[in-house]
């Protein structure tokens, strides 16, 4: 319920502060007093559009503030507008976003006024009306949760399907260039093993002369070998140095020198031996550097290690689209599952609704007929629709005012029979669990005399289980609630200024008020003596 509205430099409201009970809330007002004022306040607070009109002339902000009862607590939200243009909203004290703002006022408060009948004319509204009788909220509120996960698989699907549509396009070209790269089988230092091999393949004439022109430098003219000369060279060192001793120093040098001459010498000849001219392995080396070369040139590459990355990468690929390919299969199949879990809910939804459908509809025309449309009918037509969040059906309230065949009600009913239906369809609300508060605009508008009466009896009821403001000129209905309050404009004189004033109307000045509403202007001595009566019956 709302407990308390706080109003600051609203418009023509400077300073408001209104405490609620419980139960039915009168509110009435002159024409023009300042009644729909406070339904735009709360109109802020439910995340209306707000801008610096509506701030009081002269003030730099304005505030309004509502403090709600619920079952988790006490709830407040404040909206604050700025003359700058911006605004910022709080719940409990916190920043919150508008749209948070209308999420939680949803759920605390509910505004009526006239043109809201045409929420008959909206079938999602008529089809939430028939779940909340039926008692199947949880059921629906499943049935959203799977639809929202079916919207959130298929775009899913839809984004893998389309990327594995892209890839399979270049999938046989990828494919392709990497058999091509994989067929070349790539080695890590291949390319200069090769480049080198082939510069000793192309030049191996000469480089075996080179060979054999070191191999004989090993070999004086005289026939003697450099061996031969170095052992003999030795051998008369060794005499001499019996003499001389420091010669045998110079003999150990010398046979390193042979030994290492001799090892040089068998290394040289092995290269010489080793050494290719033939013609078919350098053909089979140029062609292998040939098709390595190609390579390179065709992926931009300087390096067999960087082909061996392009080698990689499609191959990495060609397996990406195996995966998109098994991500789709996975997604299809738990999109069936979940649909085929959305078919039975939806099911479940149909039958429950059907068997609701009669009752709720004889719940209607009961308080139709309360409401002096004696010969009204009214039923419900359930129909089927695509699978949507709310089931796959969908719901028309048909009325009839003379009991003939029914017709959409938005295409057959008067102003005066739409707020009857539509305080019908309030009153079976106020029954639901966990309803907001209600707030009717003149609900009453386009009647009178006994049914005004009648309708003030059915919003009096249905405050007895809830919350109900009703804001009124019909003195019916104005006689009921446990509460009045009365909006007037006051002229400032030293301001220049018109400020609305809400008071408390209690006692002799409630017996005036409704007095007020019953005669005009000049309030008689007749109509205080029939606001009296009025209120007595109450």
């Amino acid at each position: 319920m709302l407990r308390s509205l706080h109003i600051r430099n609203y418009i023509l409201i400077d300073s408001l502060d209104i405490t609620f009970p419980e139960g039915l809330v009168i509110i009435t007002g002159q024409t023009g007093a300042g009644k729909s004022i406070l339904l735009g306040a709360l109109g802020l607070l439910a995340g209306s559009k707000g801008d610096a009109s509506l701030i009081s002339q002269g003030a730099e902000s304005c505030v309004v503030e509502g403090e709600f009862d619920t079952p988790e607590g006490l709830r407040i939200i404040r909206r604050v507008l700025y003359t700058s243009g911006r605004s910022r909203s709080f719940i409990d004290d916190c920043p919150a976003q508008l749209q948070e703002l209308s999420d939680l006022s949803s759920t605390l408060f509910d505004i009526h006024s006239q043109h809201r009948s045409l929420l008959l004319t909206d079938k999602q509204f008529q089809l939430s009306l028939l779940d909340h009788f039926a008692g199947i909220s949880k059921d629906v509120e499943e049935c959203r949760r799977l639809w929202r996960s079916i919207n959130e698989y298929r775009r899913n699907l839809e984004e893998a399907s389309g990327l594995l549509n892209r890839s399979s396009a270049e999938r046989d070209y990828n494919e392709a260039q990497f058999k091509e790269l994989e067929a070349a089988g790539l080695r890590e230092g291949e390319l200069q093993e090769l480049e080198e091999e082939q510069q000793a393949l192309a030049n191996a004439e000469e480089i075996r002369e080179r060979l054999s022109a070191a191999t004989a430098s090993f070999s004086p003219p005289e026939g003697m070998g450099m061996g031969e000369s170095l052992k003999e060279a030795r051998r008369s060192l060794e005499h001499a140095g019996r003499y001389l001793p420091g010669l045998q120093e110079l003999c150990g040098r010398i046979d390193s020198a042979r030994i290492e001459l001799e090892d040089i010498f068998a290394e040289i000849e092995d290269i010489a031996e080793r050494t290719d001219v033939s013609g078919q392995r350098l053909e089979q080396v140029e062609e292998r550097l040939s098709l390595l070369y190609r390579l390179m040139r065709k992926h931009g590459c300087d390096s067999i290690e960087d082909l061996q990355q392009v080698r990689d990468r499609y191959s990495r690929d060609i397996s990406g689209t195996e995966d998109l390919e098994e991500r789709c299969s996975s997604l299809r199949n738990q999109l069936r599952q979940l649909e085929a879990a959305h078919k039975g809910i939806c099911d479940k939804l149909h039958s429950s609704r059907s068997k609701a459908a009669a009752a709720f509809a004889s719940e209607v025309t009961k308080h139709l007929h309360f409401l002096e449309l004696e010969r009204a009918s009214f039923s419900v037509e359930l129909l089927p629709s695509g699978a949507g969040s709310s089931g796959a059906d969908s719901v028309s309230f048909l009325f009839a005012a003379d009991g003939n065949r029914g017709v959409e009600v938005a295409k057959c009913a008067s102003g005066g029979e739409m707020s009857r239906i539509m305080l019908s369809l309030k009153a079976m609300m106020a029954k639901f669990e966990g309803m907001p508060t209600l707030i009717f605009d003149e609900i009453d508008s386009g009647v009178s005399g006994s049914v005004a009466d009648k309708m003030g009896q059915m919003i009096c009821d249905m405050g007895r289980t809830m919350q109900v403001f009703s804001i009124t000129h019909l003195p019916q209905v104005a006689a009921k609630g446990s509460a009045h309050f009365v909006v007037s404009k006051q002229f400032d004189p030293e301001s220049s200024r018109t400020r609305t004033l809400v008071r408390l109307a209690a006692g002799e000045d409630r017996v005036l008020e409704i007095a007020r509403l019953l005669s005009g202007a000049s309030v008689t001595p007749e109509a205080i003596a029939n606001a009296r009566a009025l209120m007595r019956q109450n």
